[in-house]
């Protein structure tokens, strides 16, 4: 089983998770720039975590046979905090580099004035750099969210197919099919979806344009969650060909809308930036 987890934080996972996912299945990652659990107070906490997303995560991730991409933003969250704001011009120089295939996550967290505002300006950002977007869909009070995420995106100069958007469940599904936008759906060991869920969405409404990810981040998560999802799918009776058009064949054509997709994955260096991964050791 071949596997491409579109939304997984492994700045917040270890090399053994890499590992785990290797042996998986898993082949590539695409790792969204979030919010990290503790507020930053300036843009250049920012610009050293996008540094990380751009050189040492693609280095762990080599290590053990993944290729690594990411989604560069001001988070949701925090974009309610003036300090932080001023990442937005930070911005345009970190989306030409190459393996950020689309600006994200934005979106909306508490569904504020300041939320509209960055969202607007990051989906301009996406079609300037003729990136696709991956939007974030609030936790609470999901399906006005999502209506409030359809609107801002049908107002700005992004295409409808050229946005994914995330953290789906049973009650905005329909209507985020109904847009003409990719659908993406975490799976979670308590909270948003499992793979019980998934399976009964994917025959309900099929697997065109759907994109599974574990999510996994600093809370309770799962990096295996695209495997156990896969596995749910077969038991169910799918196809090994189905199993891989959603865990596999879908984000690369989503994030291939970037034209700098690039699965092949070089051996690593000994080294980035002296640092080995090793440690009491040569």
């Amino acid at each position: 089983m071949r596997i491409f987890d579109p939304h997984i934080h492994m700045t917040s996972r270890t090399t053994d998770d890499y590992e785990a996912m290797y042996a998986a299945g898993v082949r590539a990652v695409v790792e969204p720039s979030f919010w990290l659990g503790q507020p930053r107070t300036s843009p250049a906490t920012f610009l050293d975590y996008f540094d990380s997303l751009l050189g040492w995560e693609p280095f762990r991730a080599a290590q053990y046979g993944i290729a690594h991409h990411c989604t560069l933003a001001l988070n949701p969250k925090e974009a309610n905090d003036p300090r932080c704001l001023p990442v937005l011009d930070e911005l345009p120089r970190y989306l030409v580099k190459d393996h950020v295939v689309a600006v994200g996550e934005i979106g909306y967290d508490s569904m504020t004035p300041a939320e509209d505002t960055a969202l607007a300006a990051q989906l301009q950002l996406a079609a300037d750099h003729g990136l696709p977007a991956l939007v974030h869909t609030p936790h609470r009070d999901k399906l006005a969210g999502l209506r409030r995420t359809l609107d801002a995106v049908r107002e700005s100069a992004l295409a409808m197919d050229r946005v994914l958007v995330d953290h789906l469940n049973e009650t905005t599904v329909k209507e985020a099919k109904d847009s003409g936008c990719w659908l993406g759906f975490s799976v979670y060991p308590d909270t948003k979806m499992d793979e019980d869920r998934m399976v009964a969405i994917l025959k309900e409404y099929g697997p065109e344009q759907v994109l599974v990810n574990s999510a996994a981040d600093w809370g309770r998560s799962d990096p295996l969650k695209t495997r156990r999802v896969g596995d749910a799918m077969l038991a169910a009776g799918y196809t090994e060909d189905d199993v891989e058009r959603v865990l596999w064949h879908n984000p690369v054509a989503f994030y291939g809308l970037s034209g700098r997709l690039d699965l092949d994955v070089a051996a690593p260096d000994v080294t980035h930036e002296g640092n080995s991964i090793l440690r009491g050791g040569e």
